[in-house]
């Protein structure tokens, strides 16, 4: 048991005292990750059946309702510690999900429009989840174990999403599409339970120095501080500030202005795939269970190529080759992807370049976006974070969306559509090695400024 316990050590870069909080961490995120999973085909479902050309639409009403449920959540951050508007969050969801759960049951067969606002509904909903958790992630780790463990801790979320998407992918005809909220609900209260566990786990831990590795460039081993906040605390304490502090720090912030054009550039083109995708999938199927099953499986492949890479590699890769050049890697797969979907707009090719895509957001892409934040203050961990992950997430949205309808509009076919990405992706990639060099930057000067004083 103690050289297993060794071995994992090794394999993922864990120090002993951290183990039992990565592994709820990643409990954490997998029961997240799978009760989305498991509503996710219902709703690309919902989507393709209420009409491609309806689907900016959707988009924009997904926009409003991030309006809506934006200020809630900065509201409750402001008035209530992280113990409380965490679960807090989670049970709100949970509560609509008994309500379209009511709703779907009451019509007698898929009511287009209820649909359509549960398409718009989950599109808040996924967003929201996860970005919750990943703050609270950011606000137990700091930078240095970040790089270690949040590839580690994605893997968690990966395995959740492979276990939700095999549920609707085999079991979506048999049992039926709705009784899929059921499951879901019970997977978002365990998620609730973990983050419960998760805290008291965490209470002995400290916010500065929990297992230093080493300082950064340029500041000595023996200058680095050892006073240290517990966790605790943090759990107790009520971050406070107002409800639109999120804003306001992004606008006056060059470091959030450049997270938000990365994030803007990234929402853009998979909203274009996302589009091209409804089209192929909606020419090539037409029996709605066979294309809920399709997404499905679709997910199922993206899921299990990321596993691999999020338990032994993504750590490693961020180690070898930094910041700026791992959140490099999705714009140069996407530059590549749409040139060949611009050749060839085929099924074969969109699900290749799909699985690729999405996978390589998944293992790399995302658990290297939120290292970005853990050198930020506590409040923009939450308000500035919770603001880019989803007001600016669907805007970029919504941007993608009326966008690839105008050019629809003005006669551009699916593969013209594709190459016009091409040019947005090489500049995305730019800005992605910008904000590894500022991260970089932001990193060193908080370790600078814990340096004890020259006695």
């Amino acid at each position: 048991m103690i050289r297993a316990a060794t071995l994992f050590q090794r394999a993922v870069d864990v120090r002993e005292r951290e183990i039992g909080a990565l592994f709820w961490s990643c409990a954490y995120f997998f029961f997240v990750l799978s009760s989305y999973y498991v509503l996710r085909p219902m709703r690309e479902e919902a989507g393709v059946a209420g009409g491609v050309e309806n689907l900016p639409w959707l988009f924009t009403g997904t926009l409003l309702g991030m309006l809506l449920v934006h200020p809630l959540f900065a509201g409750a951050v402001t008035r209530w510690p992280r113990r409380r508007f965490v679960p807090l969050t989670y049970r709100f969801f949970m509560f609509n999900l008994v309500l379209f759960f009511l709703l779907f049951r009451a019509a007698p067969e898929w009511n287009l429009w209820i649909g359509r606002i549960f398409f718009m509904w989950l599109s808040v909903f996924n967003l929201f989840v996860v970005s919750v958790f990943w703050s609270f992630m950011t606000d137990i780790y700091h930078t240095d174990q970040s790089k270690r463990l949040f590839g580690f801790i994605a893997l968690g979320g990966t395995l959740g999403a492979i276990a939700g998407s095999s549920i609707p992918a085999f079991l979506a005809v048999r049992l039926g599409p709705v009784n899929l909220l059921i499951i879901a609900i019970a997977l978002l209260e365990m998620a609730v339970f973990t983050v419960h566990r998760l805290s008291r786990l965490t209470s002995g831990f400290e916010q500065r120095g929990r297992v230093y590795e080493g300082p950064a460039e340029g500041v000595a081993d023996e200058e680095v501080p050892d006073r240290a906040v517990p966790d605790q605390a943090l759990d107790e304490a009520v971050i406070g500030g107002s409800f639109i502090d999120g804003v306001t720090h992004v606008v006056r912030s060059r470091y959030l202005v450049g997270i938000v054009v990365y994030m803007l550039l990234f929402t853009i083109a998979s909203t274009f795939l996302y589009f091209q995708q409804a089209e192929i999938v909606g020419r090539t199927f037409t029996d709605r269970a066979v294309r809920t099953a399709v997404f499905g499986r679709i997910d199922l492949a993206v899921n299990l190529l990321t596993v691999v890479t999020q338990a032994f590699l993504t750590g490693r890769i961020l180690r070898w080759l930094g910041i700026g050049l791992t959140l490099a890697i999705l714009p140069a797969v996407t530059v590549f992807g749409f040139s060949v979907l611009g050749t060839m707009p085929v099924l074969a090719a969109l699900v290749i370049f799909q699985v690729l895509r999405r996978s390589t957001n998944f293992a790399l892409a995302r658990p290297t976006r939120e290292v970005l934040y853990t050198v930020l203050p506590r409040e923009d961990k939450y308000k500035a974070k919770n603001f880019i992950d989803t007001f600016v997430y669907r805007a970029g949205d919504q941007v993608g969306a009326w966008s690839y309808a105008f050019m629809g509009w003005l006669g551009l076919g699916i593969s013209a559509l594709a190459f016009t990405m091409v040019p947005l992706a090489a500049v995305w990639l730019l800005v992605g090695l910008w904000l590894g060099r500022e991260q970089q930057r932001a990193a060193l000067a908080t370790q600078r400024s814990m340096v004890r004083p020259a006695a």
